[in-house]
């Protein structure tokens, strides 16, 4: 009997931990906390938040979804919520169809993943019409010649069977040499740059707008530094920056910074290290394999608040930031997840989540690309003793709170009896 119940309260104990917010060890107020909050869980559960994602709705036999959407610096509007079309070449065709059929409008994507047919094949099939989407692809380093802009275009749109993209980025600000190789390197495996800029490059795509190809243009993976070279020697301001951006790399500043020139955000990897990609890619950084953001006592305490998962908490976190979202997924639950991600979150759960910002930058090639990418930014190689040391506080924190379990829920045997 005292082992059942000591397992009831270690697993009302371990729910009650989540609600707290770090640290979860507070002393003998915290012990007192916890058992006055154990009296009132045992007479009832309390009843969850009600959710405010929005209205759904059928339309023509597709479940459908109203959304929220941001305006751009060009006058269009981005939805907030997208799909990251990456990886699972076979998977893609699919994948994009049932989720424009579920509501989704956003879709991004990249020449060098090589997935653009299997993209335009599923919005096609999907049967929504071209005028209700938004896409979006990005024009690889080794397209980035200035003569090589209009006719890597024209390859995406043939490819993806559109006459026109809503989104056209640069994918880096790293210019590889002109030709076929995707990743050309000398006989020592070192990657061969090529010999213009990203300001060359910019400005060919500025071109490409006023042919109505492009609607509009923007970059991604740039240091601010790198975005005031553009904004300085160029004409267009970006409409879009794409960048890693979740709770534990938040990158605050740089945010409020870009939100002040009019461009916009869009959230790649909202999930942080979800995606196995960082771990097994020939870059992979020691800090990829820290706690899975989704694990995190914090975003589960909130996602029992509002009825949600810790998912759906971080995803909506970089919503209510006015931010896009572009999570990466080809399973139909996660799609559904990802779609109800929209809604409002309290202003002061927004500032508990800012204590989970670790300054961990998981998408970083520099080694390899033999470019210092985010040289200004948060989270780069500089940043790794503070990195660590946040690791090793995580471990000690899963020790306290395994500790704290143990010790209450004998303390809850004793006090219930």
């Amino acid at each position: 009997m005292a082992t059942r119940a000591a397992l009831y309260y270690r697993v009302v104990i371990l729910e009650v931990c989540t609600i707290s917010s770090i640290p979860l060890i507070r002393g003998k107020k915290f012990a007192v906390v916890m058992l006055s909050r154990l009296t009132v869980l045992r007479a009832a559960h309390p009843p969850k938040v009600q959710s405010t994602s929005r209205t759904r709705y059928f339309s023509q036999g597709h479940f459908l979804q109203t959304a929220t959407t941001f305006a751009l610096n060009t006058g269009d509007r981005i939805p907030a919520i997208g799909i990251g079309a990456f990886q699972d070449a076979n998977a893609q065709e699919e994948t994009v169809c049932r989720a424009l059929q579920r509501g989704i409008r956003l879709i991004d994507t990249a020449r060098v993943y090589n997935i653009e047919k299997e993209v335009g094949r599923g919005f096609k099939k999907s049967g929504v019409a071209r005028e209700e989407l938004f896409i979006g692809t990005n024009l690889w380093c080794n397209d980035f010649h200035p003569d090589d802009v209009p006719r890597a275009l024209d390859d995406s749109l043939r490819d993806l069977d559109t006459p026109y993209v809503d989104l056209l980025l640069m994918h880096y600000p790293c210019t590889f040499a002109r030709g076929y190789e995707r990743f050309p390197r000398n006989a020592n495996g070192q990657m061969i740059h090529g010999e213009t800029s990203f300001v060359d490059t910019w400005k060919a795509m500025e071109k490409l707008m006023k042919t109505g190809r492009a609607k509009a243009i923007g970059v991604s993976n740039f240091s601010k530094g790198e975005i005031e070279t553009l904004l300085t020697e160029a004409t267009v301001v970006p409409a879009v920056h794409q960048m890693e951006v979740h709770p534990y790399l938040q990158q605050k500043t740089f945010n409020e910074w870009l939100r002040s020139k009019g461009i916009h955000v869009v959230q790649f990897s909202p999930l942080g290290n979800m995606n196995d990609f960082y771990r097994q890619t020939g870059w992979s950084k020691e800090i990829s394999h820290m706690v899975r953001l989704i694990d995190q006592p914090l975003l589960k305490g909130l996602a029992s608040k509002y009825g949600k998962s810790a998912a759906q908490i971080a995803l909506a976190w970089g919503v209510n930031n006015h931010r896009s979202i572009i999570p990466k997924s080809i399973i139909d639950w996660q799609l559904e997840e990802n779609i109800g991600a929209d809604f409002v979150l309290d202003p002061k759960d927004l500032h508990e989540i800012e204590a989970l910002d670790a300054k961990a930058r998981f998408n970083d090639p520099s080694l390899d690309y033999e470019w210092r990418l985010y040289s200004d930014l948060d989270g780069i190689e500089e940043d790794m003793d503070q990195r660590k040391s946040w690791m090793v506080a995580s471990k000690l924190e899963k020790r306290k709170l395994l500790i704290a379990v143990n010790c209450l829920a004998g303390l809850a045997i004793l006090f219930f009896g």
